[in-house]
C-alpha cells in the first residue's frame, strides 16, 4: 500500500496487495481506525475480497501476491504454511474454470489494527453444480501494503444422514 505521498502507480510489484489509492493510506492511528462515511476496514476488506476473487477466477498463480511467507491456509480442513505451499495448493485444485459470486460480506476491525474478513457465496466448478462456501481472511498492513496472513476455506455442504 502506497503512503500519502507516493502514489500506487509508483509501486513496484512484490509480495504484497496494493489497493487503489483512495485507500491507500495507513488506516490504524494510536491502536484504533479513523471512521469516514463507510469505515476504511469496510473499504479495504471489501476491496481484497474482489481482488482475490478476481485473481481466483482468472490466474490462480497470481495469487502468491496477496500472501507472505508467514501466512497460513486452512483449506477444507488441509493445513498450508507460507506463501510457496499456499499458491502451490491453490494451482494444484482440479479444475481449470471457476466462478465465484459473492452473497455476503462482512469486515472488522481488530484491537491489533488487522481486519477481519468473512466471505459467504457460491461457486461453479466446470460443469459441477453450484455450491455454497464460506471463506475468511485475516489482513494485516506490513510496510504500507495489506497482506492475507491467515484464510480459512469450507464449502457450505451438509450432511444430513
Amino acid at each position: 500500500m502506497a503512503n500519502e505521498s507516493q502514489p500506487a502507480s509508483e509501486l513496484t510489484p512484490g509480495n504484497e496487495m496494493y489497493l487503489p489509492s483512495n485507500i491507500s493510506r495507513r488506516v490504524c492511528v494510536a491502536g484504533s481506525f479513523r471512521m469516514v462515511d463507510q469505515p476504511l476496514w469496510e473499504q479495504i476488506g471489501s476491496s481484497f475480497v474482489q481482488h482475490y476473487y478476481q485473481l481466483f477466477d482468472s490466474d490462480r498463480s497470481q495469487l502468491g501476491t496477496i500472501y507472505i511467507d508467514e501466512s497460513c491456509l486452512t483449506w477444507e480442513g488441509q493445513q498450508f504454511q507460507g506463501k510457496k505451499a499456499i499458491v502451490g495448493k491453490l494451482i494444484s485444485l482440479p479444475f481449470p474454470k471457476i466462478v465465484h459470486s459473492i452473497t455476503v460480506q462482512d469486515h472488522q476491525p481488530t484491537p491489533d489494527c488487522n481486519i477481519l474478513s468473512m466471505v459467504v457465496g457460491q461457486l461453479k466448478v466446470d460443469d459441477d453444480p453450484v455450491m455454497g462456501f464460506h471463506q475468511s481472511f485475516l489482513l494485516k498492513n506490513i510496510n504500507s501494503a495489506w497482506v492475507c496472513t491467515n484464510d480459512m476455506f469450507r464449502l457450505a455442504i451438509h450432511n444430513f444422514g
